[in-house]
Formats: structure tokens, sequence, C-alpha cells
């Protein structure tokens, strides 16, 4: 049981990883959830399309639970929310566009009626239980990016969410250090701040380099240009829009995710377009290629997107071909690399000239380096820092910045998913661990595939699989003529017949002496172990080997 001073912190996710990023705070009588979102499964996590935190202790303690806060409207923070949602009936609350972006998602998994995102203004307090929230403009990668301040009975809490100090953004959002300065005068128990980012040294380059990038490589290009990037990235569709209006050329978007958020995004004036030059991707034919701007999801070379299907020619609007310019205005994401450099040699292939963040200035990164990180600490003065967002290197760098600048270890605690910290008071203590597993989405299955499933997957991916047949008299449990084989992605059939003949004979040996009495589980295992041996032994790999018996 919780005192009334003890501020509980426990990250679902977002700690040790890049993306899934969930922090929940309880106190006695109230929880609160900072943001709810997935992450792009890795290159091990075969078939799998999405991953997601473990809500189960939200699940257990929901009576609790007073809303959902969400930084900004970035997958990697508000992607799991259909999920959650489903499982939880709480409110959300966002900025006007974090919850316009989060309601085309609702709408597309068919929530849209069921649920509403509560819109809040930064600045503005409002109480949740008995902690107080308030939100706070930060400038990243997307408009209307927001930290969270909460104060609460155990002590008041900045959560920065993810952020940078950009002192010339493109859509004019700083970081509110005037409000960090005087929270961190009033007193701050705990600080959470973005880790992404903590191995590199200096500042982060201002969002404004990419816009003359992109305004260079239109000036010189002769022919279409398509720029590739996340759909959520608002700021970076404005400067698309912007350098495509002062090379007279027209803007059409594809992608269906792009298209939501762009249409979105003009309908609550978050993008400005008063040449109207954004146009419908159906109208592409009506305007010369120099004169025409392509905005496309697919910046992470996801095989289903619109610019993969540009690269594998297809589109049903867009064939890439000679003189045509392809800008990839993103980071690969952490095993991504082998989809993006796939699409990049594709359209290389087919004559396109494509830059991307290796050769050319055409994204900048929207999270804190060091010194920018180092300027948070010293104007929060936390108690407590723990260091979130992030791979487990970038923590642990990031709390040997906060130990550099007078910390000590006792009051830097590195926490990975599902660790339990306690704060009461001058103390902190871990305090145990809650379930924070991943929880995978497989089409329309939620949490239905498990390590055991993805363990099959990747043995079937490696080492291939064989099928042993057997016929079995349903009156004395007799071999009925000779089992089957079948083969996939172990051995060439045809090259390799006299192998699956005599694992044919090791099958049919491994049921000497059975009889109608042996059980099937026994046959079963019989079968598998034999028949594994063998094929091990003579080419030193492990195919699965699955039994199937048909009664006769």
């Amino acid at each position: 049981m919780l005192t009334r001073d003890t501020l509980r912190v426990l990250p679902l996710g977002g700690l040790g990883e890049i993306g899934k990023n969930m922090m929940v705070y309880e106190t006695t009588d109230d929880i609160v959830v900072v943001d709810a979102g997935l992450m792009f499964p890795e290159e091990e996590m075969l078939g799998i399309d999405l991953v997601i935190p473990d809500i189960s202790y939200l699940v257990d303690h929901a009576d609790k639970l007073r809303g959902i806060l969400i930084t900004h409207g970035h997958e990697d923070h508000i992607g799991a929310l259909p999920y959650v949602l489903r499982a939880l009936n709480v409110p959300v609350f966002a900025s006007r566009l974090s919850a316009g972006l989060i309601n085309v998602k609702l709408k597309e998994h068919k929530l849209a009626r069921e649920r509403t995102v509560n819109v809040i203004t930064p600045g503005e307090r409002f109480e949740l239980g008995g902690i107080g929230v308030e939100f706070f403009r930060v400038a990243h990668s997307i408009p209307d990016a927001c930290g969270v301040i909460l104060h609460t009975p155990g002590g008041k809490v900045v959560h920065t969410g993810d952020f940078k100090l950009d002192h010339t953004p493109v859509m004019g959002q700083h970081t509110d250090l005037n409000r960090l300065a005087e929270i961190g005068n009033e007193g701050v128990a705990l600080l959470c701040s973005d880790s992404t980012y903590a191995e590199v040294p200096g500042y982060t380059p201002s969002e404004q380099a990419v816009g003359e990038s992109l305004d260079f490589v239109m000036s010189k290009a002769e022919g279409r240009v398509i720029v590739a990037t996340f759909a959520s990235l608002i700021s970076r569709v404005q400067q698309v829009i912007d350098a495509a209006t002062r090379h007279g050329r027209k803007v059409y978007v594809t992608g269906r995710s792009m298209i939501d958020n762009v249409t979105m995004a003009l309908d609550l004036g978050y993008l400005d377009d008063p040449a109207d030059a954004v146009s419908r991707i159906e109208d592409l034919g009506k305007q010369p290629p120099n004169k025409i701007v392509i905005m496309s999801t697919g910046s992470q070379g996801e095989p289903t997107s619109a610019l993969a299907r540009m690269a594998n020619q297809d589109h049903r609007w867009v064939s890439i071909q000679h003189g045509d310019t392809v800008i990839l205005s993103s980071s690969p994401i952490p095993g991504n690399e082998g989809l993006v450099n796939r699409v990049v040699d594709n359209l290389f292939k087919l004559g396109a000239e494509v830059y991307y963040n290796r050769i050319a200035n055409v994204h900048v990164r929207g999270h804190a380096a060091q010194e920018e990180l180092k300027l948070v600490l010293s104007l929060v003065k936390p108690r407590f820092f723990v260091p979130i967002h992030g791979e487990y290197r970038h923590m642990m760098l990031h709390a040997r910045l906060a130990q550099a600048m007078g910390m000590t270890p006792d009051q830097t605690w590195v926490l990975e998913d599902g660790d339990i910290l306690d704060i009461r008071g001058l103390n902190a203590e871990l305090a145990g661990r809650a379930p924070a597993t991943n929880v995978y989405v497989d089409g329309l299955g939620v949490g239905d595939i498990d390590q055991v499933v993805l363990r099959d997957r990747r043995h079937l991916a490696t080492d291939g699989m064989v099928v042993i047949i057997v016929a079995v008299d349903r009156q004395n449990g007799r071999l009925v003529g000779r089992p089957d084989i079948v083969s996939r992605g172990f051995v060439d059939i045809e090259e390799s017949a006299d192998l699956l003949e005599r694992t044919r004979d090791m099958a049919a040996s491994a049921l000497d002496g059975a009889d109608h009495l042996a059980e099937w589980g026994v046959i079963h295992t019989r079968i598998k172990d034999t028949v594994a041996r063998f094929l091990h032994g003579e080419t030193r790999r492990r195919p699965m080997v699955l039994p199937v018996a048909v009664e006769v």
C-alpha cells in the first residue's frame, strides 16, 4: 500500500528500446499515464505487424486510472491507443494537433464514435483526481509537441517527452525554458527526460537546415521531386509545401496515412497552403514533370508503403522514371536499415536521383543533444532523475551527464521496462517489478503471439520443416504402407531424393514394436526424435519435424 507522500514511477515501455513509450505515475489514490506508443517489429519478429506495451498492470488497477496524457502525435507515442482504449475506458488528453492525429487513428480503427480526445491548451492546469496536470510547449519535429508537469502529493514531476532546443523552428514553437526555470525554482521531485540522442555532443541543428536543402534540391531538379517522410511529420510537410510554392510546383499527396494527416492538418490550420499547391494524386497527369512534387509515405522502406510500391513499379499513379529526384527525409528506425537500403537501391536502378540522410542534409533529428540536455537539467534542478526514451546505453550516458552536473548516483535511476521506483521525500528505492513484456500485434490478433510462436517462426525461417505423414490401421495401430515426406525450406526434393527416401525408412523404424495400445503422443515423440537425430547427423541442420498421423 502506497503512503500519502509516495510517488510511484513505472515504465511500461520506452526504456531500453526505441519506441513503445508509456510511463505510469501512481499515488495512493490515482494513476495517470503519459503516452501510449507502439514499436515497429525487429527483424527477428517474423510476421509481426506492431509491438505495443503490456497494460496488464493498468487493467489490474483500472479503478485508480484517471487519464492518458499524450505529449505529441508520433506513432511511438500514440500508436498503441486504439488497442489500449479497447481494454480500458479512460479519458485521453492531448494538444489540438495531437488530438487530430489520434482521431484519424481512432477513425481508422472504427473507434471514433466511442472515444473522444480532450483537447488541452499548454499552460493551463487541470486536475485528474488528486494529481494536477499542466502541459508545456517543447520544440520537436512535429507541431504542438508538449512536455508534462504533474503536481502530486509526493512532489512535482517534469516529463519532457521528445524535445530539442530549436531557436529557429519551422512552425514557431520553442521549448518553454521559462516555465522549466519557474518550476525548477519551485522544487521538482523528479525529472524524466528524453535520452534518444544523449550520446551526441553539442547541439541539434535547426529544422531550417532541412528547408534550405529541400529548396536547393527542388531548384536544380529537372523532373519530378518525390519526398518521403513520416505521415505525422507535419512540419516537414510544411517545408515541402513552402519549397514547392517558391519553385512553382504542385504538391501531390499519396499514401493513406499521409493523405489523412495532411487533410486533417489543413482543416485545423496547422498547414499553410496560400497558393493551393496541395493537390490530389489523381490529378498528377495535369502538370509537366518539372512542376510536380509528390509527398509520400515509405521513408522506412515499409513493403506496402507508397514509396516501396513506386520502387517496385507497383504504384497506381506513379512509376519511377529517369529524371525523378527522390528525397528520403527521415533517419531509419533501428532495425529498418535493410528495408530502407533495398528501396534506395531499387530507386537508383530505375534511374532516379536519390538523396538520403547519409549523403545530404535532408533530415535533422528531433531530439536534444548533450548540451541541450544539460541546460534542462540545470533549469529543473530535480531531486531525482530518470532518463527515458532510448536504448540502455543512451539512458546510461544521460545519467552520467546528470552526475557530471552534480547529481549523485543515488539520485539518478536508470530503469528498464517494468521496474517500479518509489520516491518518498529524500529517498527513492526499487519496489519490485510489474509485467512489461512485449505484446505483439499480428493482423487482427493482439497478444495471441508469444515467444514460443516467434521461436517456431524463426526455426521455420532458418531451418525449414519436414512433415512426416504416417497412415495407421485403426484396428491394430500398425503402420499401413510407407510414411510420406513433405519438405519445405529444408532441402531440394529432387536433388535430395535419396535423403528423403532414407528419412522414410527412419520414420518407419521408429514405429517398430508399436501397437494399438500406444498413445499417439508417444508415437509422435518417437518419430520426431528419431527423424530429427537422423537429419541432423546427415546434414547438420535442424528442421522442424512435424509428424502427422492418419487413421485408416
